[in-house]
């Protein structure tokens, strides 16, 4: 059983290889300094965070999360290093709760490389205080001990760095936060918890010693849709998790062969000869057997998942589903509002044939930024695309979006509006318009982008200051009931400083009173404007016409292959579903 700590309580340790578990319920930066005897940070290299994860002996996660875990390597660590501090920090300048005392206190667990737990923490009694040592492990009597620290400061990370004698602290402070910024601009949003198993829900007991068999929604929730959107939540964290112990057990075997191999080499009377040989062939076949055992535990578990994958992608309902499933086959226009929307896919290199929905809650909390650019480090499947076919894919990836929301709310919810002031996305428009989702014309040239976005910002405005003063029922009749779509193409052409400082508006105020924006853009050609863009740009989640490794899971950081959700070469799916909708709007108005 784990030792329960409370603040100022040690515990020796007799494992040097060690997982630190954070749970924090709140999004919150993780890290580690490193102390010398004096209780001093030397340099700034001595300390890992998201913006530089790795140390010798040490890996953090690369952004903020509710959960973390840190591995920690006590043997490698460098002789001069007598203390390693864990920290953990609220995001700043992200909006969220500006100190400890708001939010759940945090849990830290040290544990094995089995997971099985040797000390709890929980940091308690916090008030203003944004960033936090939590625990401590440090050097006694030629081994480790682990201590509760639960020191705050209500200074931030800046202060806590100082308070470590790093001379650049600010500095260092602030480039970890913009770190984390970055981070969670591109990262897939936590789902919220999952409902509690409903009374009399049946409960799966698979036979002893083997795997569960895979059922459809056998997850939490209190209908199918939720727990379908639960099990779909649970296969994303599991495979998460599953690779990441994976690539820890191949470091954890690599490192040790390495130290294996030094320590032939370093003493001259081994370095050679047969007794060296034989060291050398025993570390490379330690170094095999412990690749080859983490390899087997990493198949034994995805194999599970792709098994569970294959029940659960057939039962998804339209909201969820790819282009491709047969479910839009019989398709019927819903009488309302699903629980999520799907944006793509999700995989992992290790495992690219399996691919995890990637589902985001409705109403859609932060808008879309698809990016129609080409990068330096880009896919292999965008480096094989030219400049004017990724513009083509990315607006007709703009379509394929607009047409599943428009299909998976009820007839009249949304609007649809669409800026292009060049005429560039006629062709990726033609679904639209010739089934009448738009309701008017794209607008075109520097005076249609004015009209959408003096209305847009007009209506948010109004709907704010009526929800403020508690008169939503004094807002103009003439007021469109409908949530409102904006999809802005070949952005920057056509928009003034005016234009962009209302865009931005819509970012950030728009989501809350159902005003919701797409940009169809490639961030070069907006440079000109500078750091202005860069707020519109985190605010908006970026997702690419092709595939891309660019989003980020809220656990343990990896990247993942992102997949757009583009319908089959050929398919005219997303024309049909329009035409039908088409059809359910002229019975409604009749």
């Amino acid at each position: 059983m784990a030792a329960e700590l409370i603040r100022g309580q040690n515990h020796p340790l007799t494992d040097t290889r060690l997982e630190i578990r954070v749970s924090a319920g709140q999004p919150v930066l993780a890290g580690v300094t490193l102390n010398d005897d004096q209780g001093r940070m030397r340099e700034a290299a001595w300390i890992a965070h998201p913006a530089s994860p790795r140390l010798p002996g040490i890996e953090v996660s690369r952004q903020a999360a509710a959960d973390h875990r840190l591995a920690v390597d006590l043997d490698a660590l460098p002789e001069a290093v007598h203390r390693a501090n864990v920290l953990l920090a609220l995001p700043s300048g992200v909006g969220g709760p500006a100190s400890f005392g708001a939010v759940a206190a945090p849990t830290i667990a040290v544990t094995g490389l089995d997971g099985t737990e040797i000390v709890r923490y929980t940091v308690t009694d916090l008030a203003t205080e944004s960033a936090i040592v939590a625990v401590e492990l440090y050097r006694r009597g030629g081994g480790w001990k682990v201590r509760a620290m639960g020191q705050g400061y209500s200074g931030g990370l800046a202060a806590m760095l100082e308070d470590q004698g790093l001379p650049q602290a600010r500095e260092l402070a602030t480039t970890i936060n913009e770190a984390v910024a970055r981070g969670m601009a591109r990262s897939v949003a936590t789902p919220p918890p999952a409902a509690a198993q409903p009374q009399g829900a049946p409960a799966t007991t698979p036979p002893s010693g083997q795997p569960d068999q895979p059922v459809a929604g056998d997850a939490a929730g209190h209908t199918m849709e939720e727990r379908l959107y639960n099990q779909v939540w649970g296969m994303f964290e599991d495979l998460a998790r599953t690779t990441a112990a994976y690539r820890s057990a191949v470091d954890f075997a690599d490192s040790r062969m390495e130290r294996e191999l030094d320590q032939v080499l370093s003493d001259p009377a081994t370095r050679v000869g047969p007794a060296a040989d034989a060291a050398r062939v025993q570390a490379r076949a330690r170094h095999s057997q412990l690749v080859d055992q983490a390899r087997a535990n990493f198949e034994r578990d995805v194999a599970q998942l792709v098994a569970e994958s294959e029940v659960v992608e057939p039962a998804l309902p339209p909201a969820f589903a790819r282009w491709d499933n047969p479910v839009w086959q019989a398709y019927q226009v819903p009488g309302q509002t699903p629980m999520a929307l799907r944006l793509g896919d999700l995989s992992l290199p290790e495992r690219a044939d399996l691919r995890i929905p990637m589902l985001v809650r409705l109403p859609l909390q932060r808008g879309l930024w698809i990016d129609s650019g080409r990068r330096v480090a880009a896919s292999p499947e965008a480096a094989a695309v030219d400049a004017d076919g990724l513009r083509r894919l990315a607006a007709e990836t703009a379509t394929a979006v607009v047409a599943r929301v428009l299909a998976v709310h009820p007839v009249g919810a949304f609007n649809v509006q669409v800026i292009d002031p060049a005429g560039a996305a006629a062709g990726a428009l033609a679904p639209l318009l010739s089934t009448g989702a738009l309701r008017e014309p794209p607008a075109v040239g520097h005076a249609g982008v004015r009209t959408v976005l003096d209305r847009l910002t007009q209506r948010v405005d109004l709907i704010q200051m009526a929800v403020r003063s508690g008169a939503v029922d004094s807002l103009p009749p003439d007021l469109d009931p409908a949530e409102q779509l904006l999809v802005v193409h070949d952005f920057p052409h056509g928009f003034d400083d005016r234009a962009i400082t209302q865009l931005r508006y819509l970012a950030d105020e728009g989501p809350s009173i159902g005003v919701n924006l797409i940009m169809v853009a490639d961030r070069e050609d907006a440079r000109a404007y500078g750091p202005v863009l860069d707020p519109l740009w985190r605010a908006l989640l970026r997702i690419t016409p092709v595939p891309d490794d660019h989003l980020a899971d809220p656990w343990v950081g990896h990247s993942w292959t992102y997949e757009p959700p583009l319908a089959p070469g050929n398919s005219r799916v997303v024309s049909q579903v329009l035409e039908h909708l088409a059809v359910a709007r002229q019975r409604s108005a009749s």
